[in-house]
């Protein structure tokens, strides 16, 4: 802990107790800096306001839930909020207990002008990147909306398409509409892998959503990946053991070489 003092003042310093020195110097990890930043962010209609005053009417927040994890699709969703309907406790879907993300996921379908949903899975993931199968599900999920978005704000990306857009850093934490579509992306994508879990039990994947918890990965050094992990990602092709393959894979190879060798 550093001191400062001017010329002339008593030189004798009051001083920390170690216990206290070190938890205030302690260095926070990329994801707890991360976490308390985002709990400092109000989530408003500030971006909003601000393209409707210029004449758009219908503006949809765009976001994406997934990056990070092992194991399934990314996927996005696009919100065009009513602006003469205020949907309370609208923030980053990750600050949200689960509960609370259920009840308001209901409310920004029931009372939205628009919305839609998009995934692009694990196998289109290793192909083109999980960067740019992000853009992709962001960009689906705007092709989805009905009515169609006059103006984009969208959290972090730029997306290929012609509409105006704006990318918005830490967007999911500012801006309501982004927040809407960080929720329902986040239902939406947590219902998805939940249903998976039944099928490869040995990863945890209801409780850990596909991503690093320390039972995933040694369920992956002990029991290699699955058909639906993203082979792309480090911890899943660095698996000392191959991946597995689900039976009605197998069946359907099967019944594809047999098909083959008949005659037409």
């Amino acid at each position: 802990m550093q001191h400062k003092r001017a010329l002339g003042e008593d030189s004798s310093v009051v001083p920390v107790p170690q216990k206290l020195k070190s938890a205030s110097t302690k260095p926070l990890s990329a994801s707890a800096a991360k976490l308390r930043l985002l709990k400092r962010l109000h989530c408003t209609l500030k971006f909003e306001k601000k393209v409707w005053q210029r004449g758009a009417r219908l503006v949809a927040g765009v976001d994406e839930v997934g990056r990070g994890s092992l194991f399934g699709p990314v996927v996005a969703a696009a919100v065009i909020l009513d602006p003469e309907y205020r949907i309370r406790g609208l923030r980053d879907s990750k600050l949200l207990p689960a509960e609370r993300r259920e009840v308001l996921a209901e409310r920004i379908r029931e009372h939205a002008v628009s919305w839609a949903v998009a995934a692009v899975d694990a196998a289109r993931i290793d192909q083109i990147n999980i960067y740019q199968a992000s853009r992709l599900a962001m960009r689906e999920a705007v092709l989805g909306l009905n009515p169609c978005a006059d103006h984009l704000l969208v959290d972090a990306l730029r997306l290929d398409c012609d509409l105006p857009q704006q990318p918005i850093i830490h967007g999911d934490a500012l801006s309501a509409s982004i927040a809407a579509a960080s929720i329902l992306a986040k239902v939406e994508r947590d219902r998805m892998i939940v249903e998976w879990d039944p099928v490869f039990p040995v990863y945890g994947l209801a409780s850990n959503k596909g991503y690093s918890t320390p039972r995933h990965l040694a369920a992956l050094r002990e029991h290699g990946p699955s058909p639906l992990h993203r082979q792309s990602f480090a911890p899943v092709w660095n698996a000392p053991v191959p991946q597995d393959v689900l039976a009605f894979m197998l069946e359907d190879d099967e019944q594809s070489a047999v098909a083959e060798l008949r005659p037409a």
